[in-house]
């Protein structure tokens, strides 16, 4: 139903990914395989709500009906098993924000917040930037498919430990956490009583597995956990600025209300609602293709690589649309390694965005017509083969 071979041109739209690109990395005519969004036309049912919307031609004060809310709570029920009522949702205009409260709402300065690395970026900027110490516990990496070290882990806390940061699925590593796994890590969270932040903004790009909720788990996590949700990864739509936090603790919840409101960022632009509602009704047929596609592009570069440039590694993600390439055998590292992948002709996140010891890896992204996936790994061939000479 959906041709995602072919895509919008984007140059000269104020596209971050395509018109940034060769002035961040360095480059002429880079092909963009760096910031997490899609090249692809968004679903036919969203277009067709933002031109409904602009015929309108009044873009005054609007609040979110009971219309977006049934439509979240459809979403989360029929994708994710997760019952949830709409007094338990809060608006906020990104996941980064709701992490900055989240972060504000459950530690003081000078407290310790735990996290998995390596990790999302902005996990490090949030704890940093509210006075808080960034406390690491690494992933186990066996050949590359990282899981938690569980040990290492519940040594890290003390009694300074408030918080425990949680990236599902994981980014960037494209791993989805087992049911086992995040049933363990519960464990731990609980008997050190621990709340958890829940990034899972991810949730519904599953390529292999089952996403399974954190606050599902049992009455702890449900009552222990901020789940941050978002419609913009699955359906593209960053720029529409929408999230959706939901807190099943009451006493929580308004708290974080509260932080939402003394920051001015409770409202919603006038396009939220109809491009969400549409996506969450309207917009499943068009994910499902997706992720058939997505996972096509990750086969054909995980064979690619296998068979063609030795020096690097990838294990096949489990979730998300970003490929986590460990390039340490090209003996390249940081900004020598953006500039070698840039010369390649290719703009790729290096490693260290995601913590320091891992910036010898880039992160690649798949959400691309297959063309341009064949294309940026002949072009990393082509590079390495002549680093090799």
């Amino acid at each position: 139903m959906f041709d995602f071979d072919k895509a919008p041109n984007r140059k000269g739209t104020n596209s971050v990914k395509w018109d940034n690109a060769d002035a961040r990395f360095g480059g002429k005519n880079l092909l963009p395989m760096w910031i997490a969004d899609m090249d692809f036309a968004v679903a036919p049912a969203i277009t067709e709500a933002i031109h409904k919307k602009a015929d309108q031609a009044v873009f005054g004060y609007t609040f979110l009906s009971d219309a977006y809310y049934d439509a979240v709570i459809h979403w989360m029920k029929t994708r994710h098993n997760f019952d949830v009522a709409k007094e338990e949702i809060v608006f906020t205009p990104g996941v980064v924000p709701a992490l900055d409260f989240a972060i504000q709402l459950l530690t003081q300065p000078g407290d310790d917040v735990l996290v998995e690395v390596p990790v999302y970026g902005p996990f490090y900027r949030m704890i940093s930037k509210n006075g808080c110490n960034i406390v690491e516990t690494p992933l186990k990496n066996d050949n590359e498919y990282y899981t938690f070290d569980f040990e290492d882990l519940e040594s890290k806390i003390t009694d300074k430990t408030k918080v425990f940061m949680l990236c599902s699925p994981h980014n960037p590593s494209g791993r989805v956490w087992s049911r086992e796994e995040l049933t363990r890590l519960a464990d731990i969270c609980k008997r050190h009583d621990l709340y958890v932040i829940a990034d899972e903004i991810h949730n519904d790009l599953v390529l292999e597995g089952e996403h399974i909720v954190f606050a599902t788990l049992n009455d702890w996590t449900a009552s222990h956990t901020i789940t941050c949700t978002a419609p913009s990864k699955t359906f593209n739509l960053a720029s529409i600025l929408d999230s959706n936090i939901i807190i099943k603790d009451k006493e929580l919840r308004e708290k974080f209300a509260e932080k939402c409101a003394s920051a001015h960022v409770s409202s919603s632009n006038c396009f939220v609602e109809p491009v969400v509602t549409a996506a969450y009704t309207q917009g499943a047929p068009w994910l499902d293709e997706l992720l058939e596609y997505i996972k096509g592009n990750r086969d054909y570069v995980c064979d690619f690589i296998s068979k063609h440039i030795p020096e690097i590694t990838v294990h096949p993600m489990e979730g998300t649309y970003l490929a986590w390439l460990n390039c340490e055998k090209l003996g390249l590292h940081g900004d020598d390694l953006v500039a070698f992948i840039s010369k390649c002709g290719v703009a790729m996140n290096n490693g260290s965005f995601f913590g320091e010891k891992w910036d010898g890896y880039c992160r690649m992204n798949l959400a691309c017509p297959r063309e341009n996936v064949v294309k940026g790994c002949k072009m990393l061939e082509e590079g390495i083969s002549a680093l090799r000479k």
